[in-house]
């Protein structure tokens, strides 16, 4: 193999990547037309947190299971089987709206069972990303990856708002139950090779084997728990007070073209990362992600347009630089057969406080405001975005050297193993 070959000369890649891109554009359908469903039958943003709340639950709930499932069996069974179930929820929800039997109950049992399906099968399609290139190229893949569902993420968002008032948020569901259709289409094309675990033990051992892995790296644990309090006070900003603050005082289409801003800054981000391999990737990140506070700052300053598109486009290109050197650091010093664990508990870590933030947000914005509550998770962001530069690892850590990447583009392509469906 040489330099010029690519992470897209794989099949099994092409295959995962137009999976994830798709399953992608759906995910970002299905938080706005809910969000407009909840808000057509009446709902309140107290209630609006506790339907999108649910979700968040069960993602946190499942999300071990993911991790410890994703390292016993192959991680495209888990894919494959989480996307078609979550497609029969996401269709069945639809029809109750589209035929006007739906509920907020409905709803949020509903986003329950889709978040702990989509828990179950996150891990494992984080994780069989090193499974389907070679070494040499991974950060390449991560990058392709991420930009692909990032472009996606645009259409979905810039589209929500207009299926939502074309065809409903019935409709829109039923579009995204078709995408986890597609989906899983995708995947059972995704041919890798086995990973070799290791000794097989009851689960909760094997949990306690990630959980160990991730406190043996300071750099690790501490970013997770920046996470944790990002994801505590921004997940309802996002959730639950953008599209009703910038809904009501700009337009509903408004709200989706700031999350397509938003995913804009994640193209652009990606798109950097292609050409830009900062030795210290992790520390890069970690600068960059402070722009995040920049969208809920723009939301609760002011009501133009172009100042909250801003935000929000500065919001998503500092968190995916920061992604993509936290994908990497991740995969290349993580054991491959503890990948599926490590990244549970990444999910598990980064969003245990987001039902607790998502159900506490309505409340708090009514009592202080919802302009004042955005300014408060903006200070929240910057000051956890802060934080882990306090630890060595996350200054000091650095991504593998380019004699070794130039090594594994001369030695072939990925390790003839067994090849398991």
């Amino acid at each position: 193999m040489t330099t010029a070959d690519g992470p897209l000369r794989h099949t099994a890649f092409r295959w995962l990547l137009v999976g994830t891109t798709v399953n992608s554009l759906g995910n970002m359908i299905a938080p706005v037309a809910i969000a407009f469903a909840v808000l057509d039958l009446g709902g309140s943003a107290t209630q609006l947190g506790l339907v999108v709340g649910a979700y968040a639950l069960a993602d946190v709930v499942a999300v071990l299971w993911g991790g410890v499932l994703g390292d016993r069996l192959p991680r495209t069974v888990m894919m494959r089987a989480s996307n078609a179930a979550a497609a029969l929820v996401q269709g069945l929800v639809a029809l109750s709206l589209t035929t006007h039997h739906g509920s907020l109950w409905l709803l949020a049992i509903g986003g329950a069972l889709n978040g702990g399906l989509g828990s179950l099968a996150g891990p494992s399609t984080q994780a069989v990303t090193p499974q389907t290139v070679p070494a040499a190229v991974l950060r390449r893949a991560i990058t392709l990856r991420r930009l692909s569902q990032n472009a996606a993420m645009i259409g979905g968002a810039g589209v929500a708002g207009l299926l939502v008032a074309w065809i409903g948020p019935g409709g829109a569901l039923a579009v995204d139950a078709a995408t986890f259709l597609v989906a899983t289409t995708c995947f059972t094309r995704v041919r890798v090779p086995a990973v070799a675990s290791g000794p097989r033990t009851r689960a909760l051992a094997e949990a306690r084997d990630g959980f160990r892995e991730v406190v043996r790296h300071s750099w690790l644990w501490s970013l997770i728990a920046m996470a944790l309090v990002y994801h505590l006070f921004y997940g309802g900003a996002q959730g639950v007070l953008g599209p009703i603050v910038v809904g009501d005082h700009i337009s509903r289409a408004a709200w989706g073209y700031a999350l397509s801003a938003m995913m804009t800054g994640f193209v652009l981000g990606g798109v950097l990362s292609l050409f830009w391999k900062p030795r210290r990737a992790l520390l890069v990140g970690e600068w960059f992600l402070l722009l995040t506070a920049c969208f809920p700052l723009a939301m609760a300053l002011s009501d133009n347009l172009w100042v909250v598109l801003a935000g929000a486009f500065l919001h998503g290109f500092g968190l995916e630089i920061f992604s993509v050197g936290w994908d990497l650091s991740i995969q290349e010093n993580v054991p491959e057969h503890m990948l599926a664990r490590v990244y549970s508990f990444d999910q598990l870590g980064s969003f245990i406080a987001r039902p607790i933030g998502l159900a506490l947000t309505g409340p708090l914005a009514s009592a202080v405001g919802e302009r004042r509550w955005l300014l408060v998770v903006a200070g929240a962001i910057a000051v956890a975005d802060l934080a882990p530069f306090l630890i060595r690892d996350v200054r000091r850590l650095e991504r593998r050297p380019v004699a070794e990447e130039e090594a594994g583009d001369a030695s072939g392509a990925v390790a003839p193993e067994v090849v398991t469906g």
